[in-house]
């Protein structure tokens, strides 16, 4: 991977042409990506946008650069901000560009000057609360997943007709109510039609096939202690 560096504020960052090329996709796709989830960008973590005399020095010293020419704010992405696109495209490319990006372009630091013991602790002591705040941006994510899974869990469940086993546990309390309630076997069949009748008025559906799974027990209840309008 040859990248021509770019340092700022003491870390290297990418054009978004340069992010684009690596990640093998079109710079629209990383600007449209960027726009709709500007919210999870912080400037100076993520990203770094030039504006005014820093943009007219920028271009001044990438004179040969004709992708500059027009551009009225500038955006270099850091190692950071190169993760959340990463996380936006989520291909098998841009992660394994991703990490390529890491080992030979991002983590090669320029003009390193050893730290004194109060500087080293402040670096770790930073990194450590910029890893929390990634930690804690996923748990999030994860949280919203897992209630977005529990509330369609719930919507299907809410869905859910009688099994075939479930339809013969409801037959069964029909036919043992019916019998209980009338010897004559010509009457039955009367009162199987009454039954069925009510179940489908009581429970809003066009066949006790189609009583939720959910409202099973209450059906059976409700056959349980039906009362047939002649005997009422």
């Amino acid at each position: 991977m040859h990248l021509q560096p770019i340092v700022q504020n003491g870390q290297r960052v990418l054009t978004t042409l340069q992010l684009a090329e690596s990640f093998e996709t079109d710079p629209k796709i990383i600007n449209r990506n960027f726009q709709r989830n500007a919210d999870r960008y912080v400037q100076g973590k993520h990203y770094f946008a030039l504006t005014g005399d820093d943009l007219k020095d920028f271009k001044g010293s990438r004179q040969f650069d004709d992708s500059l020419k027009f551009v009225s704010v500038l955006y270099l992405w850091t190692e950071k901000g190169a993760w959340l696109h990463a996380k936006s495209l989520n291909t098998d490319c841009a992660w394994d560009a991703y990490e390529r990006l890491v080992d030979e372009y991002y983590d090669i630091k320029e003009n390193i000057i050893p730290l004194s013991k109060d500087q080293a602790l402040v670096t770790v002591l930073r990194k450590t609360a910029d890893l929390v705040e990634d930690t804690q941006a996923i748990k999030q994510e994860q949280h919203e997943i897992r209630k977005l899974i529990t509330q369609v869990d719930l919507k299907v469940e809410e869905q859910i007709t009688l099994d075939h086993g479930e339809q013969r546990r409801l037959q069964k309390a029909i036919a043992s109510k019916v019998y209980e309630l009338e010897s004559d076997p010509a009457a039955r069949s009367k009162l199987f039609r009454e039954i069925y009748r009510e179940i489908k008025d009581r429970f809003a559906v066009a066949s006790y096939k189609d009583v939720k799974r959910k409202e099973l027990q209450s059906a059976i209840n409700y056959v349980e202690n039906w009362i047939p309008r002649r005997v009422s």
